[in-house]
């Protein structure tokens, strides 16, 4: 029987030493310059002692114009490499491999974030009351498709350049990628828009020109919606047939998840409201891609017990991927392996009415955790909801006020070109 701590060859040739992932987490802990500081090394030096045989980093993203957040990390062509050279090294402190997830939000941007808000087409993001919170998209240009998918290129170029063992594309979760994926958000009656083939030709040329452009040792992976949990928008039928395109393309990984700002399933709460297990969330998703999937698959979505990791193996998954879990008890593939008989905990739980405030809230216990692992400290599962969400506002002010005052600065005006627009503030 395959074991969740069974070394797994990839198609690259790179072995994993067990199947345990640390999923990405966005960590919001860029230092001056949106580089990795610090509290970044340590954070993840923790980790990398932890006992995972892969661990993907939160998103970085591959334009300094759009970020999900102000403390968002970016690796573009004119970024210091010197500090992920770093980040990457205390990551591998315990031997494991180490990807860099590369991503674009695309509309998913906040309406007080300087710099660009692009997206396949016109379609805001609709979150209720909360809905005035996200910028209204601009429909991108030929040009801007072009030059996103030369940024994805490049970022991951470089991350091979300073000592990362992979790239995770991150297509999946309501970003950029997963716009023109989605028909919802994807209404372009050109080369881009319509069928899948098209919505998916962004993508498949990122991952084209990323292969073709790195080592073939170095891993190429992508993270996938296993549906949007919209009606109407990205659904499994679409996920089956784009894994089959993948198959084609050189890719060693796909790691299935679900949902998007607007449906958060991958916090357990789709919008249309159907029933999800409170662990593996998508794993009855993950199976049906199995008959066609070629590469081996990654399930994450609320993995805390060990069992339900060995189920998610069993079902013929490779690797589980672990995320809030190691939030809280950040060595648990070590505790596992030593038979210690203890589950990661649950945070407290949000039911606050608003769903885009609870699904804010629910980012906010898991950063929290993140921030005190960063600062040293131990973790503290049982923060209130409200206080996680307080103190991460005022984290996000102050770090706005950063990023905006580096963004206008003269060492990013090459960077932000002549395409850079202002997005009007929320009074």
């Amino acid at each position: 029987m395959t074991s969740i701590f069974s070394p797994l060859i990839l198609p690259n040739g790179s072995i994993l030493a067990n199947r345990i992932a640390k999923a990405a987490m966005e960590e919001g802990l860029a230092g001056p310059g949106q580089v990795p500081d610090k509290r970044v090394l340590t954070l993840y030096r923790r980790w990398g002692h932890g006992g995972a045989g892969l661990i993907i980093t939160g998103n970085v993203m591959v334009d300094a114009r759009a970020l999900t957040g102000p403390g968002g990390i970016v690796l573009a062509q004119d970024t210091p490499l010197r500090p992920f050279t770093a980040w990457a090294e205390a990551a591998k402190a315990g031997d494991a491999d180490v990807w860099m997830q590369i991503n674009h939000p695309g509309r998913q941007v906040n309406a007080d974030m300087p710099g660009v808000c692009l997206a396949p087409s016109a379609v805001a993001v609709d979150v209720g009351a909360q809905s005035k919170r996200f910028a209204a998209p601009t429909p991108m240009t030929e040009a801007d498709i072009e030059d996103v998918i030369g940024r994805f290129i490049t970022t991951a170029v470089r991350a091979e350049q300073a000592g990362f063992d992979g790239v995770e594309v991150h297509a999946a979760h309501g970003y950029l990628l997963s716009q023109f994926l989605s028909p919802l958000t994807n209404r372009r009656i050109d080369e881009w828009g319509g069928p899948l083939e098209n919505r998916a030709r962004a993508l498949t040329r990122i991952i084209t020109g990323i292969r073709e452009s790195v080592s073939p040792s170095f891993a190429v992976a992508v993270k996938l919606n296993s549906a949007d949990f919209q009606r109407g928008g990205f659904a499994l039928s679409d996920a089956v047939r784009l894994v089959g395109m993948l198959n084609t393309l050189g890719v060693d990984a796909v790691e299935v998840s679900g949902g998007s700002y607007e449906s958060p399933a991958m916090q357990g709460r789709p919008a249309d409201d159907r029933t999800l297990a409170r662990e593996a969330y998508f794993l009855e998703f993950a199976e049906d891609l199995l008959g066609v999937a070629k590469m081996p698959l990654i399930l994450t979505g609320g993995i805390r017990r060990r069992e339900v990791a060995q189920k998610v193996i069993d079902s013929g998954i490779a690797v589980a991927g672990l995320g809030t879990a190691l939030a809280t008890v950040p060595d648990l593939p070590l505790r596992w392996r030593d038979v210690v008989a203890v589950d990661a905990p649950e945070l407290k739980p949000i039911e606050w009415k608003d769903k885009a405030l609870g699904s804010a809230a629910r980012i906010a216990q898991v950063r929290y955790q993140l921030h005190r692992l960063a600062g040293g400290r131990e973790p503290r599962p049982g923060v209130l909801p409200g206080f996680a969400f307080a103190l991460d506002q005022l984290r996000r002010r102050r770090d706005l006020k950063e990023y905006s005052a580096w963004l206008s600065g003269p060492r990013s005006v090459e960077e932000r070109g002549s395409k850079i627009a202002t997005i009007p503030r929320v009074s």
